[in-house]
């Protein structure tokens, strides 16, 4: 099998240099920029399978680099971000970011958001190849098994994340799961995270499925509690 890339884009040069040895150890092909611009170049060319980012970067920051990266590949982004800035996490996720990790972090975890993140982007690719197990909610059409979704014949672009939390709450519609409960299951890998990860992904996911991102029909909110999905 050949081995998983990443690409590091950060800036601080012995940081970069650390995290490189790691997972060059861990057996990952490990590329890195350390400029947003040269950091967007290399990941439109070198198609890697995990991108390691950092929020602060110079000539290109990294929302705009994650902004420009989403506009043509659902690569996995995986977020640096400086712990007191809790806003950049909410940002990066709402400009399609998967995931987030705060400095100082350590490696071990680092490491582990690393893999999981690339297995479930594994999932996508084997997922092509089966059987289609489509489902319909109203002028939404979920595949189960292909990770595509559909409104009015149209498909969407959903990340992986996005599609996970979907398709976790559909296929058990009216049941009300908390905020907590969402970050474990979909998350998982004992996800260090905050609740907010979870309404900003829902928030994307309602600007993406609605006809009115104020008015759901699907993804509903139950005031106190929680998230779950209704059949309209």
């Amino acid at each position: 099998m050949d081995a998983k890339k990443v690409l590091i884009i950060e800036d601080e040069k012995s940081i970069s240099d650390i995290i490189k040895f790691n997972l060059i150890k861990e057996g990952f092909e490990v590329d890195a920029a350390y400029d947003g611009q040269e950091g967007l170049n290399k990941a439109l060319t070198i198609s890697p399978d995990l991108i390691l980012l950092d929020v602060m970067l110079p000539i290109m920051d990294g929302f705009a680099v994650c902004k420009k990266v989403r506009e043509t590949s659902t690569v996995p982004i995986l977020m640096l971000t400086a712990k007191e800035e809790e806003v950049d996490k909410v940002l990066g996720l709402e400009l399609g970011a998967d995931d987030y990790i705060t400095k100082p972090f350590g490696m071990r975890e680092l490491i582990a958001r690393i893999k999981a993140n690339i297995r479930r982007a594994d999932l996508i690719s084997t997922a092509k190849n089966e059987p289609a197990n489509v489902q319909q909610f109203g002028n939404l059409s979920i595949d189960m098994n292909r990770y595509e979704v559909r409104k009015d014949g149209i498909a969407l672009e959903l990340t992986l994340r996005e599609f996970e939390l979907l398709k976790y709450l559909a296929e058990r519609e009216d049941k009300v799961f908390s905020r907590e409960q969402l970050l474990e299951e979909v998350w998982g890998y004992e996800y260090y995270g905050d609740i907010r990860t979870v309404d900003v992904t829902v928030r994307r996911l309602r600007e993406k499925l609605e006809d009115d991102s104020g008015n759901p029909k699907y993804i509903m909110t139950k005031r106190g509690i929680g998230y779950y999905f209704r059949r309209p």
